[in-house]
């Protein structure tokens, strides 16, 4: 038996890459989204949250005392 391909020309490989486009495009989309979605306001991202909010966050939550939450702010704001 002999399988015979149809022959679609010119428009038939248009028609492939626009739909890998779509496909590609809604998949970034979705991912995008998604990303979107999952940030939580409580964690520091690299954009949006200052150094001195996310040192006294981790001083409201204990994990650094009195002392070091003083100097490292010192340190941020140029008072060494």
């Amino acid at each position: 038996m002999e399988l015979r391909l149809r022959n679609v020309g010119g428009w038939g490989w248009l028609n492939a890459l626009l739909s890998l486009l779509i496909l590609g495009l809604s998949i970034g989309g979705v991912t995008l989204l998604i990303r979107r979605l999952d940030r939580t306001p409580s964690a520091p991202s690299a954009f949006g949250i200052s150094a001195e909010a996310i040192l006294a966050e981790r001083y409201a939550r204990g994990e650094i005392d009195d002392q070091e939450y003083q100097q490292r702010l010192a340190v941020l704001r140029g008072r060494t």
